[in-house]
């Protein structure tokens, strides 16, 4: 089973730059989009043997998350229980053996000026997942919006009270990790360095890899061993995030 995570930075800007080439290419089982930015019908969309589901944000042209899939789900929910839900930050897919849950993190934003908001979500989410993890498998994808250790950007010692790597948002996306959650790109690679998932726009960052990497696969530390393959595709262009992949077996 094959399962692929973007940050496309907007639907419809994508889709102009080389998307379906890349997703009629991967043939992937799973297709896991965050970052839409589209409301209902701004999208027509149609990709033969995939059922779309997605989840918009209240506010136009913000955030939004999507799932292209091959099989129909057996349920599916919208955001945390019934919290968080005016920003379309995630979608929960049940099948027989796992769910799957797709998700955009909230960004801590300059400042860290939402970095209270940001504990709040990290909080619910990670029980939320617990308690998913308590009755089969569990796939975590998207836009974490944390690189979570040194190894995990260029620049850390400059980046220390930044968003995406203050020690709040590392010790939360830690605890979630301890609470039985494994990141599968460090599952398999776990010295590797340069290896990113988003680029600023500014000053010739992704020409130059100086990322970070904030988009991830999880998957409960359980079911870790059915995993088989991670991957970064790096030299996949059309937003500032480039795709993360896994193969997996359940």
């Amino acid at each position: 089973m094959k399962l692929i995570s973007w940050n496309v930075n907007g639907l419809r800007a994508v889709l102009q730059k080389g998307f379906l080439e890349f997703f009629t290419q991967e043939e992937a089982d799973f297709f896991c989009l965050q970052e839409t930015k589209i409301q209902a019908g701004q999208v027509d969309l149609s990709l033969e043997g995939y059922h779309i589901y997605y989840n918009y944000a209240i506010k136009k042209g913000y955030s939004g998350t999507a799932i292209f899939a091959k099989q129909p789900a057996l349920s599916v929910r919208y955001d945390v229980l019934g919290k968080h839900t005016d920003e379309g930050r995630m979608i929960t897919l049940e099948y027989e053996n796992f769910y799957l849950v797709n998700v955009y993190v909230p960004n801590a934003q300059e400042e860290l000026k939402r970095l209270e908001y940001r504990m709040e979500w990290e909080d619910d989410f990670r029980a939320y997942l617990n308690e998913l993890a308590k009755q089969k498998a569990v796939i975590v994808c998207g836009d974490m919006n944390v690189a979570k250790e040194e190894i995990d950007l260029k620049n850390p010692k400059s980046n220390t009270k930044n968003p995406g790597f203050s020690i709040e948002e590392r010790t939360k996306m830690r605890e979630l990790l301890a609470s039985g959650f494994t990141d599968s790109f460090r599952y398999f690679y776990p010295d590797a360095t340069d290896q990113y998932t988003w680029w600023s726009y500014r000053f010739k960052a992704r020409e130059k890899n100086i990322g970070w990497r904030i988009d991830y696969f999880l998957i409960d530390t359980p079911h870790e061993s059915a995993l088989r393959e991670a991957k970064i595709y790096q030299d996949v262009l059309g937003s500032d995030h480039c795709p993360v992949g896994i193969t997996v077996e359940l």
